[in-house]
């Protein structure tokens, strides 16, 4: 049986220890992360589709803004800002 190996990324300034093949979204939540980014009007988003069609769950990584964190899987040494 394959081993699932763990990868350390930190996401708003935390640094977070998940396993190989964790999507942003999950190890956002992992982490106790809620709010991903916020609306136009300021109201707090997250994942909502979790497919990347609604675009709820976007986030800064590796300082490129508007990344959608339910499509994307976490790398080594990544860094995640959710606000």
């Amino acid at each position: 049986m394959a081993t699932m190996n763990k990868i350390r990324l930190k996401i708003d300034g935390k640094d977070v220890e998940v396993l190989e093949g964790t999507t942003l979204a999950a190890a956002i939540y992992q982490a106790g992360g809620t709010t991903f980014h916020h609306s136009v009007s300021g109201q707090p988003r997250g994942p909502l589709c979790g497919m990347g069609i609604c675009f709820d769950c976007r986030v800064t990584l590796n300082g490129t803004p508007h990344v959608r964190s339910c499509m994307n899987l976490c790398r080594e040494g990544m860094e995640v800002t959710t606000r």
